[in-house]
């Protein structure tokens, strides 16, 4: 089986499992647990800010960041394809009681101009905006990488409305490896940050809250609130400390096997093999005999993997457990299935 659905779908490596099997560990709701500390410090320091909160999930994370940023019935703008408004679940409505707006989804794209076109200040009656979100890589935009000039004017435009800056930062460390900006640099442009390490980086749980001491202080709260407060987790955020430790620099080869595979099935029209910097291939099927559930289908049956994200939409995400041997597979089914 070649698994192309989601770089989740990685399991620890051996080197991973022994530091997780080793770890010291603590009451993390008491904050002693001394493996917690220093996976948080370590994120921290990568990021040029003064603190990080270990949480289960991406999502709680965002979910924590934008309670941080905006208050109930205030609002957040980001673009109609970001992950804190498509998967989810309406959680910053549900947990944060808070009102989002979005710009047309261009993934990576972003025009600043029009980000700043469309903030509220407050006034009559008009719901006020309080923070905009920018997703760095961009998942639905097939893993594209927002430019550092880009982010920098958006800082401007955060800083000249009074707003703050938040970075879904899932995949932030694909868009280090591509560009070779210093995460430093990406994490000093923004107010919060939450960065994971059960994707690229192949830990099998966890993410962080990035920010200032105060706003995490309040983010453990937070945590706390929406069940995330945790016991004796050093266990799990060894294994995050081991993917930091050894995995990111490795980035670069699911980055060169993305682009093996966007090359070999360019020729068929469904992805632009120039635009793949990072680990996703994005397939679109609007002129392909092929629809996506069919591709699915079909490449399942050979057993090749792929996420079929809509009708005509489907994407391959290559990760830790994918070596040459898994792309050489996967390219030969998917070229006989598109030659048909």
């Amino acid at each position: 089986m070649v698994d192309l659905r989601s770089d989740t779908v990685t399991k620890p490596t051996p080197a991973m499992r022994a530091a997780m099997a080793q770890a010291e560990v603590g009451d993390d709701v008491y904050g002693e647990d001394p493996t917690v500390a220093v996976l948080e410090a370590e994120v921290a320091a990568l990021f040029g800010h003064e603190a990080a909160l270990f949480a289960p999930t991406g999502s709680m994370a965002n979910q924590i960041a934008l309670q941080l940023l905006v208050s109930p019935a205030d609002e957040l703008l980001c673009d109609a394809d970001a992950h804190v408004v498509t998967y989810e679940i309406g959680a910053a409505a549900a947990y944060g009681g808070i009102s989002s707006r979005t710009w047309p989804a261009v993934g990576a794209e972003i025009d600043p101009e029009v980000v700043a076109g469309m903030i509220r200040p407050d006034g009559y009656f008009a719901v006020p905006t309080r923070a905009i979100a920018v997703e760095q890589t961009h998942n639905r935009g097939g893993g594209g990488v927002i430019p550092l000039p880009t982010l920098r004017e958006l800082r401007g435009v955060a800083d000249d409305a009074g707003v703050a800056l938040h970075c879904d930062g899932a995949r932030i460390w694909h868009a280090h490896v591509a560009d070779g900006v210093p995460l430093r640099d990406y994490g000093t442009l923004f107010d919060t940050l939450s960065v994971c390490l059960s994707k690229g980086l192949g830990a099998p749980v966890g993410s962080l809250v990035v920010g200032s001491a105060e706003k995490i202080e309040r983010a453990r709260w937070i945590r706390k609130r929406m069940g995330g407060g945790m016991r004796q987790v050093g266990i799990l955020a060894a294994g995050g400390l081991h993917a930091l430790r050894h995995h990111i620099e490795r980035l670069a080869d699911d980055h060169a096997r993305a682009s093996r595979l966007a090359e070999a099935l360019a020729p068929f029209g469904v992805v632009d093999a120039a635009r793949v910097r990072t680990n996703i291939v994005p397939l679109d099927l609007t002129k392909s005999a092929l629809d996506a559930p069919a591709l699915g289908a079909a490449a399942r049956a050979e057993g090749v993997f792929v996420s079929v994200l809509g009708p005509r939409t489907a994407r391959l995400v290559t990760h830790l457990d994918l070596d040459d041997a898994g792309v050489d597979r996967a390219t030969e089914v998917l070229t006989t299935i598109f030659r048909r």
